[in-house]
């Protein structure tokens, strides 16, 4: 498209230095180009009245011609004046695009088998100071989807969630915080900036030990995000937002994997598929953007090691190896891996906020 030469009935004096002369204030058109927008060219004005850039009188409805003295109308007249915004950056290009994420989801998936206890204290601990960080560092984002899954079904559960991947309102068990946690402020089953976070995700994320045995985090990982389970009247309903960057963060001691426990060979089937499936799951339900997720794993990392978790014995310390979860992680762009056994886990989000800071300035909205 053209510029848009917009011709001015403004003063020559305005724009450059000059003297009176006494000749009745002799005026000059001026040009200004706004912009890729087409080219329009007002008169010159010619009366001395000074009128602005729309033909409208600054201080009356019509002017009078200098030779005929009859009152000349202006053309605006016969409909609202045009308007142009001339508030473009001075170089005339367009402005910067609004980048960055607006909202994040934070989905916690928590092992809620009998080894976990001390560990659910650790994340209860250090959650307030890693929300309040990123909250901090994401300062372009104001909206919140905070919400807490276990490792299993939980029958704890309120009903019509106590099923894989069903957001936590109510504990249960040992070493439970063995309280409803709802109302949350969204009035769903997921937590808002709105919320006092510290209380509620101490409520739902001491989800306690009484969980199964044989873990299926990924399995349930999955289904919280699936869309009926985010459709109205579902246990989820509408915390994940296609709009949002979605944070996963993984707390377990033990591998997701198909083995037969070998203190009572009892078959375990761990979550089905394989490490690839979950990221394909994962990322499918984010609308096939991967960098838009975020996925940070307290786990048994291969290096370093955690101290071996005595299974056999009822070993409530350290943790097994899980080289498939390792895997899934570090698929994504925005993978991140630390130990469970960690005294504190406080250096880990601090850590994890550069992070996920990256991907909020990445982020790639949907369509």
């Amino acid at each position: 498209m053209r510029a848009l030469a917009l011709t001015l009935v403004t003063p020559l004096c305005l724009l450059a230095a000059c003297s009176d002369d006494g000749g009745g204030g002799n005026n000059s058109s001026v040009t200004m180009t706004l912009g890729s927008i087409g080219s329009l060219t007002l008169p010159s004005d010619t009366t001395g009245t000074g009128t602005e850039s729309t033909g409208t009188p600054t201080s009356t409805d019509a002017t009078t011609d200098a030779n005929t003295s009859e009152p000349v109308t202006s053309s605006a007249d016969s409909g609202p004046a045009p308007k142009f915004d001339i508030g473009s950056p001075p170089d005339g290009g367009l402005p910067e695009p609004d980048t960055g994420c607006k909202k994040v989801d934070l989905l916690f998936v928590i092992d809620n088998s009998g080894s976990m206890a001390d560990e659910q204290i650790n994340l209860v601990n250090s959650f307030p100071d890693f929300v309040s960080e990123m909250q901090t560092q994401l300062s372009n984002t104001d909206s919140y989807h905070v919400g807490v899954i276990s490792s299993d079904s939980n029958i704890y559960n309120g009903a019509g969630c106590q099923m894989h991947g069903g957001l936590i309102n109510k504990t249960g068990g040992a070493s439970s915080s063995n309280a409803t946690c709802t109302p949350y402020a969204s009035g769903k089953n997921w937590m808002s900036e709105t919320d006092d976070l510290q209380t509620k995700f101490a409520c739902a994320g001491q989800v306690g030990t009484g969980g199964d045995g044989n873990e299926q985090p990924m399995y349930a990982m999955l289904q919280a995000v699936q869309p009926q389970n985010n459709a109205p009247g579902a246990c989820n309903d509408g915390f994940i937002r296609p709009d949002a960057l979605l944070v996963v963060v993984l707390i377990t001691d033990e591998e997701d994997d198909h083995e037969v426990q070998a203190c009572q060979q009892l078959p375990q089937s761990g979550s089905p598929a394989e490490p690839g499936d979950w990221y394909n799951g994962l990322v499918a339900a984010k609308g096939n953007v991967e960098t838009n997720i975020v996925v940070l794993s307290l786990i048994g990392p291969i290096n370093p090691m955690c101290p071996a978790l005595d299974k056999c014995n009822g070993g409530i310390t350290g943790a097994e190896l899980s080289p498939r979860i390792v895997q899934f992680t570090e698929l994504f762009t925005n993978g991140f891996i630390g130990q469970i056994c960690a005294p504190s886990y406080k250096q880990f989000f601090s850590d994890a906020i550069g992070l996920i800071d990256e991907a909020c300035e990445n982020f790639m909205p949907p369509g």
